[in-house]
């Protein structure tokens, strides 16, 4: 199941089209406007082949008391949360947004896919069936530098706790219209998942050479016309609402905080926010 809410993170991870230019680098430190001990901001990829953390990461995880992700992945209540919050609002079935063929042809696909019949995920958020699509898409075992974050955190035997919580995060997909989602799940289905995986495979390349500028540009020139078209929703109203939590938290603890990547980079991500706010946030050099 947390394979599953990754995958649904994921989807979340690399949307934004503002070409804020930014030095090449995942992992950045927070320090300055009164903070004794600096705090470190990292930028993952949710779902990937690959999720070893380098050692800058592993240092700044030894370096501070506590991790906040985008969700409390560890807590006893993941599941029961996520699965509170998968239906659609107001009774909408995705078989009523789309043509019987249409409603047959994401039947015969996510059998073969995932496993599950369309009936069975009729009332769940077409962005969430979408998400479980993901490590098909991968086409290798998933990984997710959440969990080893998770993981490390662990053996340190510290805290793991959520920037939002899993009912604020299902909220986003309410937001967008349940439609539009539909009609990106009928593409998805119709291409079998063929602009999905190449997109997916450029955004890991440009994640392995740590570069935010890149991915943004290549976001805005070739992204999901859904994504960019709800990047209020997806990205900005998040990032403003973290804010204020991340600099409450950094003053009373030093913090690794672990966000999708597309959070950091534009004008109104979350470095910018900081700095704006007056705090130093500088890439650390590898």
């Amino acid at each position: 199941m947390k394979k599953i809410f990754f995958a649904i993170t994921g989807l979340l991870a690399f949307i934004n089209t503002e070409a804020q230019q930014l030095e090449k680098g995942l992992l950045w430190k927070i320090s300055g406007k009164g903070l004794e001990i600096p705090s470190y901001l990292y930028g993952t990829m949710h779902a990937t082949c690959d999720a070893t953390l380098d050692k800058n990461v592993i240092k700044a995880l030894d370096n501070t008391t506590q991790l906040y992700l985008e969700l409390d992945m560890d807590s006893p209540t993941l599941t029961t949360d996520m699965m509170a919050g998968m239906a659609m609002k107001g009774g909408v079935t995705i078989s009523s947004l789309v043509t019987e063929e249409e409603f047959k042809k994401i039947d015969v696909f996510l059998k073969e896919n995932i496993g599950l019949s369309a009936k069975m995920l009729d009332t769940y958020k077409p962005f969430i069936i979408t998400s479980m699509l993901l490590p098909k898409q991968l086409g290798c075992e998933m990984q997710s530098y959440e969990l080893e974050l998770i993981k490390h955190t662990q053996m340190q035997q510290e805290e793991v706790y959520g920037l939002e919580t899993v009912q604020e995060q299902l909220t986003v997909f309410d937001n967008i219209p349940y439609p539009d989602q539909v009609k990106d799940l009928v593409k998805t289905v119709d291409d079998n998942m063929t602009n999905s995986k190449l997109e997916l495979k450029k955004m890991m390349e440009i994640y392995q050479r740590k570069d935010l500028n890149e991915m943004l540009a290549f976001m805005k020139q070739d992204g999901n016309p859904l994504y960019i078209n709800n990047l209020d929703v997806l990205l900005d109203n998040r990032n403003q609402n973290w804010i204020p939590i991340i600099e409450k938290i950094a003053k009373e603890k030093p913090t690794f905080f672990g966000v999708g990547a597309a959070h950091l980079a534009g004008e109104k991500g979350i470095i910018m926010l900081l700095r704006k706010q007056g705090y130093t946030v500088e890439v650390v050099p590898e």
